[in-house]
């Protein structure tokens, strides 16, 4: 084993620790190891959009997107576009919901979940790096690398199905918007969830 998928994840030089980015600011760049214990750098996506969806296989709240379909189909529509989609798990070891990586790969393809990649972030270090606090929690960077959206999958926080056919879907739209070369008009809204269960410093 490398060190590097020893360490997980690795927030690279440039982003200062706990500076969570603004909409409008340059994304984080940063390098970890997925659920096939390949690595991903940030940078290596420039050009194309980026879909970040932090993740945890033991909250209501991303089951009810998942169980119903809700996030494979926005998975789906933005892969249409060519974006890129990485599904983040910040839960630490010691949580009783933490997952190993084969067992997150495994609980994603029984969803039909379709992200590009599953990274595994066990020690915080990309979600403290962008202020995730909630599964789900989604940001969206465009091709220069810019964070163009932060916040929550939709517009109904609730832990219910039957609100997702009601709730505007907050990823969707942005990509839709920014692909017209619109700016993306709720650029940040509330991210609802469960809270990341981040290792103790």
């Amino acid at each position: 084993m490398t060190a590097a998928v020893a360490l997980g994840a690795t927030l690279l030089a440039g982003s200062p620790a706990h500076a969570a980015p603004a909409i409008g600011q340059k994304a984080p760049d940063f390098v970890a190891t997925d659920t096939q214990g390949q690595q991903h750098r940030l940078s290596d996506f420039a050009g194309k959009f980026v879909v970040l969806e932090w993740t945890n296989p033991g909250c209501p709240f991303v089951q009810k997107h998942y169980d119903s379909g809700n996030m494979p189909a926005t998975q789906k529509a933005a892969a249409s576009r060519g974006v890129v989609w990485l599904a983040i798990n910040s839960t630490e070891r010691a949580a009783s919901d933490f997952m190993q990586p084969a067992a997150m790969a495994a609980w994603m393809q029984e969803r039909k979940g379709v992200p590009t990649a599953i990274l595994m972030d066990p020690d915080g270090t990309i979600g403290q790096a962008y202020g995730a606090r909630t599964t789900p929690h989604m940001y969206i960077i465009d091709p220069k690398g810019v964070l163009v959206y932060a916040g929550g999958i939709d517009s109904i926080a609730s832990a219910r199905q039957e609100d997702i056919k009601t709730a505007t879907n907050y990823v969707n739209q942005a990509l839709a918007e920014a692909f017209g070369g619109k700016p993306v008009s709720a650029a940040s809204t509330r991210a609802y969830g469960c809270s990341v269960k981040y290792k103790s410093s």
